[in-house]
């Protein structure tokens, strides 16, 4: 798999930072228990969305006007979410980023799914669905590097 950088120095470095984050955001803990959250499910995509791709291009040192642009979202919504995590989404994507430079990409079943709490059914359901994410990524980040 190809590097997913740190500090984005164009549109594709960007993408590939924009797509670990959320990925990894998504198969947080946090995420999924505030995802069993039937109110919230509607509006965690989207403001995890947001707050990887606004991440990923303040990293890059876009202006936050330019940012907010891009997204099509005001600035102030995206001050929102690079404010040292003033939004929940800021606060998983902040999570996120930390543990991509520590421990690169990775994404892992939180272990309250592995452990039984799920019907094993759904498990594996959610294990190919995680497969095929992760190799959609993989294949992602392969084209965008070639």
């Amino acid at each position: 798999m190809s590097e997913i950088p740190l500090k984005p120095l164009g549109k594709e470095d960007i993408r590939k930072l924009e797509s670990a984050l959320l990925a990894m955001s998504l198969f947080s803990q946090e995420t999924l228990e505030a995802l069993r959250n039937p109110h919230e499910r509607l509006t965690w995509v989207d403001s995890l969305y947001t707050a990887a791709a606004a991440f990923a291009r303040d990293k890059a040192g876009m202006p936050i006007s330019q940012i907010a642009d891009e997204i099509g979202v005001t600035e102030a919504t995206i001050r929102k979410h690079l404010r040292g995590g003033e939004t929940k989404a800021g606060q998983l994507v902040l999570k996120a980023y930390e543990r991509l430079s520590k421990e690169g990409f990775k994404i892992e079943l939180p272990s309250e799914l592995a452990g039984g709490a799920i019907p094993t059914e759904d498990v594996s359901k959610l294990r190919e669905k995680i497969e095929r994410v992760k190799k959609l990524l993989n294949d992602a980040l392969r084209e965008l590097s070639s």
